[in-house]
Order: C-alpha cells, then sequence, then structure tokens
C-alpha cells in the first residue's frame, strides 16, 4: 500500500523514537489533531503501527532497541565529526555531554584520551568513559528514559549546573533558518538549554541530516553556541544565520575508506 508524504513522515518519526505523541506529530506536520488522526488510521489498519493512549508505536520491532538503531543511522558521518571534535580535546579536559547517538559515538572516540574529567545524563556515555584511562565521570540523575537511557529533570538539571567545564558537546534533532537548535522531546531540550550555559565553549555535533528540519521545542538561537560541527554544508539559509550570529561552522573531513 503506497503511502502520502504526512504518512512517511509519521512512519520515519516512530523509528526514530519508537513511539510518538499524536498530539506532537499534528504539531510537527502543522495539521490538525483530526487530520493527524485519518492520516494514522490506513497505517495501523496495515499493521505499521499501533495505536493507544494517544500514542503511536512501530507495530514491526526487531530486538534491537531505537537507540541502538540510530546509532547505525549515518554511522560514517557521525564518526568523522566525532574525530574531528576529539582532535580538540585534551587529555586532562573536562567536557559535557548530553545523550544522543552522535555524542555515544564521541564518547567511543575519546577513549583514546585520558584524565578526562566527564559530566553527562548519558549512561551510555558514562559506561564508555568510566573507570578508563583515569578519567573521572559524573552521571546526572533524574527520570531515566528507557529508549535513549538518559537521565532528564529537574535534578538532572540542578546537577549539571553546579559544573563549569571546558567543553560542552551536546546533539540536535534539527536545525532550523527560523527556530535555531530544536528538539522533540521537552525535557531533552531543558537539559540541552542548561548545558550550553555551563561551559567556556559549546559545540553542537550533528550529522547534515538534521539541516532544515523543524521540531517541536526551541533550544537555542545561533548566537547562544559558539560552533557547530558537521558532515557536509548546510543549506545556504542556514549558513547565513550562522554567518550572522557569529557562529563557527566546522565540516568535518570524511574519513579514509
Amino acid at each position: 500500500m503506497g503511502f502520502g508524504k504526512r504518512q512517511l513522515k509519521i512512519l520515519e518519526r516512530a523509528r526514530q523514537a519508537g513511539s510518538a505523541r499524536i498530539g506532537d506529530l499534528a504539531v510537527e506536520l502543522g495539521v490538525s489533531l483530526e487530520t493527524i488522526r485519518r492520516d494514522i488510521r490506513p497505517l495501523v489498519e496495515a499493521g505499521d503501527l499501533l495505536k493507544a493512549h494517544g500514542f503511536v508505536s512501530l507495530a514491526r520491532q526487531d530486538a534491537e532497541a531505537p537507540f541502538e538503531r540510530r546509532m547505525r543511522e549515518n554511522l560514517a558521518a557521525k564518526q568523522a565529526i566525532a574525530r574531528h571534535v576529539a582532535a580538540g580535546i585534551e587529555d586532562g579536559d573536562s567536557v559535557m555531554m548530553d545523550t544522543g547517538t552522535t555524542t555515544s559515538v564521541l564518547a567511543r572516540e575519546l577513549r583514546g584520551k585520558s584524565g578526562l574529567t566527564v559530566v553527562t545524563n548519558s549512561s551510555d556515555v558514562a559506561r564508555t568513559l568510566a573507570t578508563v584511562n583515569g578519567n573521572r565521570v559524573y552521571m546526572a540523575g533524574g527520570e531515566l528514559h528507557g529508549d535513549n537511557g538518559g537521565a532528564f529533570g529537574r535534578s538532572a538539571i540542578e546537577f549539571i549546573a553546579s559544573f563549569r567545564v571546558r567543553h560542552v558537546i551536546i546533539s540536535i534533532s534539527a536545525v532550523d533558518p527560523v527556530g535555531g537548535l530544536m528538539d522533540y522531546q521537552l525535557a531533552e531540550a531543558d537539559f540541552a538549554r542548561t548545558a550550553i550555559r555551563c561551559g567556556e565553549t559549546s559545540s553542537v555535533i550533528t550529522d547534515h541530516t538534521k539541516f532544515d528540519r523543524r521540531a517541536l521545542v526551541r533550544v537555542a538561537g545561533f548566537s547562544e553556541i559558539d560552533r557547530i560541527v558537521t558532515d557536509a554544508p548546510p543549506s545556504d539559509a542556514i549558513s547565513a544565520r550562522l554567518r550572522d550570529a557569529g557562529t563557527t561552522l566546522e565540516i568535518a573531513p570524511a574519513l579514509p575508506l
């Protein structure tokens, strides 16, 4: 069965996160709740989605968790970004990272460093860098999200707010020329917004697929971060906004084949 553009976006969103709130989908796609429910109905009837309590989720999932699947998406780009960013982090530096597939890839690249002080809300980042090479890892507490293993909420935000680190590095779900840096989840946006204020330098790392996307929650404007590191140039509209904001754009070299 062929589906329309909105329905394909609904499926993509469900694949990215494992599930999605119907109200959030309506806002994200700029349609009414009645319209989004009409779009969802054939997806449920075809067996692609399950619908319950205001959410939709994938009906056909294998044993691999959504976060693990997202880790493998555009992996070469994420690895190139991670290697470029890691080259600017020295032994003994202090680093704050949020939860995200690109920051998880960066954590693996940082295993070659020693004596790092790492502050994070990501259980994956914490596991990757703790107890190796003399690192000290501080893990924020709070409500744990089952998909990505990240801690969120007031206690996580209050915890990181007490730190001042050399590098803050956050991931992002969408980069919009008008909206700026955006995320689909309020809790993740709140955490990232606080983290940006905790560093001597702040970097957003994201592969090019996040450009010219619009999400539900605004994290920050371009002028609030020092640089964006990505794998391919963004659109002219985003490039112009970055120049106007004085934000550095760095394109990570592709990894050798």
